[in-house]
């Protein structure tokens, strides 16, 4: 086995966690996998998959090796993509990530039309309430929402979201549409301790910030449960827009205190690679660019 072999062999072992669940997706005997690994750390010279009875984990060396590993068999995919022409049918596998539930309602319709546009593609998506690195996990696009650092990766802005106060209109009826963000103080609030929540919700009052500190009926771990008990009446709560556009529309909540929301958080499809990236990622790219920014609730 050449040393290319070796390298997709080791990759495809760190990707599986396993040398049974690599030698499936190979192809192979999990015999010939072992012997593969074994042969590639003997040559190199250390130790790069640390073995016990129930799993296995890359070694510091070996996480190394593993980025070096996917930088080079990219870069053998992207120049194989460029010596088939620009017309080269986009094929193998994506890997993409996004937060979970922005990526059951946006993202997976648009996995599913591209894979029903490009069958030659397949695609791992990572649904994940947590940033992910693009580079140490083998991600080729991510969509995140909020304001991006600095990078050497690629974005492309597609549309926005608002954090909004919302309940049903029964409860606002019964009790009042609140005015000004003090009325939410004593008011009946489901929280969510989800990751990147805050335990005060900031607002703004004449472009100065003004925070209110809810004390909750209700707490839960995921939104769509806040979004649930709202929507049967039991109280205020405060998510993204896009994750009650359709309940919003449907009459069965209702955004109260709009002129105090804070300013919208940007939503951008990530890459890497720019115009050297492979076909398949520049395709998928382009095809949910152009189905999230025609999404009615990722616009102002």
């Amino acid at each position: 086995m050449d040393r290319f072999q070796e390298m997709q062999v080791f990759a495809a072992v760190a990707k599986a966690q396993g040398f049974s669940a690599a030698a499936r997706s190979l192809g192979m005997s999990a015999a010939s996998v072992t012997r593969a690994v074994a042969a590639l750390e003997q040559r190199i010279g250390t130790q790069l998959i640390t073995r016990t009875t129930r799993s296995v984990h890359l070694s510091e060396a070996g996480q190394r090796y593993l980025e070096d590993c996917r930088r080079i068999l990219a870069e053998v995919q992207e120049a194989e993509d460029s010596a088939a022409g620009s017309h080269a049918q986009p094929r193998g596998q994506l890997t993409i990530t996004a937060p979970v539930l922005f990526g059951e309602l946006f993202v997976t319709p648009v996995m599913v039309g591209y894979l029903t546009q490009f069958p030659e593609v397949s695609i791992n998506a990572l649904l994940l309430d947590r940033v992910v690195s693009m580079v140490e996990e083998g991600i080729d696009v991510a969509v995140r929402i909020g304001e991006l650092p600095d990078s050497n990766q690629h974005a492309i802005r597609v549309g926005e979201v608002r954090r909004v106060i919302c309940a049903s209109p029964a409860f606002l009826t019964a009790r009042g549409r609140p005015l000004h963000p003090n009325e939410l103080s004593g008011a009946p609030i489901i929280a969510t301790s989800s990751i990147g929540q805050l335990r005060t919700w900031p607002f703004l009052e004449s472009g100065e910030p003004l925070s209110v500190r809810p004390e909750p009926r209700l707490v839960v771990t995921a939104n769509q449960a806040a979004i649930t008990a709202a929507s049967m009446g039991l109280g205020f709560t405060r998510v993204l827009s896009y994750q009650v556009a359709s309940k919003v529309a449907a009459g069965e909540l209702e955004v109260v205190l709009a002129d105090f929301e804070q300013p919208p958080l940007p939503i951008h499809v990530v890459y890497q690679g720019g115009r050297k990236a492979p076909v398949r990622v520049r395709s998928f790219v382009d095809f949910a660019v152009k189905t999230l920014r025609e999404h009615p609730a990722l616009s102002r």
